[in-house]
C-alpha cells in the first residue's frame, strides 16, 4: 500500500508542479485535474489493497457529498464572484478534492491525509485565483466543510488485522485472549 499511495501522489504532486505559473497562469486547469486525482487516488489504493469496506464507505461519502453539493448549489443560486454564472456556493472541485482528501487521511491516516490535504488546498486556491475566479472564499471553505463532512461521516480507520491477540494475567491465573472483529 505504502509504495501504491506513494505513486499516486507523486503523479498529483507532478501534476502540481508540472504548471510553470509564470509562464501558464491558468491554474484553474490544474485544480481542474488534481480535484478529480485526489478521491480516484483514494477509490485506486481502497481498490488495489483489497479494502473492501473502503470501497464501501468512499462510495456513500461520494455519492452524498455530490447530492449535497449539487443540491446546494441550486438551492442557494449564489452568483459567481465575476458575474459569470450562478451556483457558486459551494465550491463542486473543492468539495471533491476535500471529500477524497478527508478519506484517505482518515480511512489510512495523516501521512497520506496531510499531502492530500494540501494538493485539496490548492484546489480551493485555484477556485478563487486566476483567469476563472469562479469562487470566493466562502464559496470554498463551505466545499470543503462538506467533503470533509462526508468523509468523516462514513469511513473508519483501516486495520489490516482484525485479529487481536493479549496477554490476561491475575492472581495465580495467566493466559492469551483472541478476538476477531468480523
Amino acid at each position: 500500500m505504502k509504495r501504491l499511495m506513494l505513486i499516486i501522489f507523486l503523479l498529483s504532486g507532478y501534476l502540481l508542479f508540472a504548471v510553470d505559473f509564470e509562464e501558464n497562469p491558468d491554474v484553474a486547469n490544474a485544480g481542474d485535474i488534481i480535484q478529480l486525482a485526489i478521491p480516484v487516488a483514494g477509490f485506486l489504493t481502497a481498490l488495489v489493497i483489497g479494502d473492501k469496506d473502503g470501497r464501501n464507505m468512499f462510495l456513500k461519502s461520494v455519492i452524498v457529498n455530490t447530492a449535497l453539493t449539487h443540491g446546494l448549489k441550486y438551492i442557494i443560486d449564489k452568483p459567481r464572484p465575476e458575474g459569470n454564472g450562478h451556483y457558486a456556493f459551494p465550491s463542486g472541485h473543492t468539495s471533491a478534492a476535500f471529500q477524497g482528501a478527508s478519506f484517505i487521511q482518515r480511512r489510512y491516516g495523516w501521512k497520506w491525509g496531510i499531502p492530500s490535504y494540501l494538493l485539496a488546498s490548492f484546489v480551493g486556491y485555484s477556485r478563487i485565483e486566476g483567469e476563472s475566479d469562479m469562487h470566493d472564499i466562502w464559496d470554498v471553505l463551505g466545499g470543503a466543510a462538506l467533503g470533509i463532512s462526508c468523509s468523516y461521516y462514513f469511513t473508519d480507520r483501516y486495520t489490516k488485522n482484525d485479529l487481536s491477540v493479549g496477554i490476561i494475567s491475575g492472581s495465580d491465573m495467566y493466559g492469551f485472549s483472541f478476538s476477531y472483529n468480523f
